[in-house]
């Protein structure tokens, strides 16, 4: 049987001592109804990961006991997924599966054609609830690297961010300039990127002016064949073929 995993952020990480708090403790006590003498997996979010033994339990904080502590290198490459957000709840599949592929970062977008609009208490609102939804895809995929989920920003404002900087940038398109993977990376020689940034638009694509943005920022419009793909399909096809050859 699979041991349960929880999270301690790395600003809370003392190998020596490790315990739960807040809401990880809550869910394991009150939740799995884990008790003394159990043992489970931790993780940081940072690479670390360790396999614990339950000492205490108590309401608001589980004690644990380090047996064996393990270190998972970071992924070969630093993906960036910048991300137009969709309608309804396929924003959380997106997150999801982009932790799964092993994105580092993702950046939801507002672009102009975007059917979610947010501002103020909701930016920060929705950023928590997809910072969470990241995390319980790492616990549930044994990932040991948490990726960081920004605040949403406009497209422009993403354009100008250090993400829209990596030697490799890439904008789903379907236009009659978009080339494929294979061609893009063929004109960058024999040495694979080490970071990449991936931007998908919302239903409908980004608009003609955000694609002119993106191109006059270095992005390199990427085709995805044929077929035009829904929003989150897009994000995971391009996370999937971008990750296999940065990555492998």
């Amino acid at each position: 049987m699979a041991k349960h995993r929880f999270y301690i952020p790395e600003s809370d990480w003392n190998p020596e001592a490790l315990e739960l708090t807040g809401d990880e403790a809550h869910h394991c006590r009150d939740v799995l109804r884990c008790q003394a003498g159990d043992r489970v997996i931790v993780f940081n979010g940072a690479g670390t990961e360790s396999e614990s033994e339950i000492v205490s339990i108590e309401k608001g904080r589980v004690e644990l006991k380090p047996l064996l502590t393990n270190r998972t290198d970071p992924p070969p490459a630093r993906l960036t997924l910048g991300q137009a957000i969709p309608k309804g709840k396929n924003m959380d599949l997106i997150i999801q599966k982009a932790t799964e592929l092993g994105a580092s970062k993702i950046v939801p977008l507002l672009s102009e054609r975007t059917v979610v609009q947010l501002d103020g208490s909701d930016l920060v609102k929705k950023q928590e609830k997809w910072q969470r939804v990241a995390l319980e895809a790492c616990k549930q995929c044994g990932q040991n690297w948490l990726p960081e989920v920004s605040r949403p920003v406009t497209v422009e404002q993403f354009l100008q961010s250090p993400e829209a900087t990596d030697s490799f940038r890439l904008v789903a398109a379907i236009s009659d300039e978009a080339q494929s993977l294979k061609d893009i990376l063929a004109e960058q020689g024999d040495q694979r990127p080490e970071s990449a940034t991936i931007l998908i638009g919302p239903e409908g694509d980004f608009t003609p002016a955000e694609i002119s943005q993106a191109l006059s920022s270095g992005f390199a419009p990427l085709s995805l064949g044929p077929i035009v793909l829904r929003s989150e399909t897009a994000a995971i096809y391009a996370l999937s073929v971008v990750g296999y050859e940065l990555m492998g």
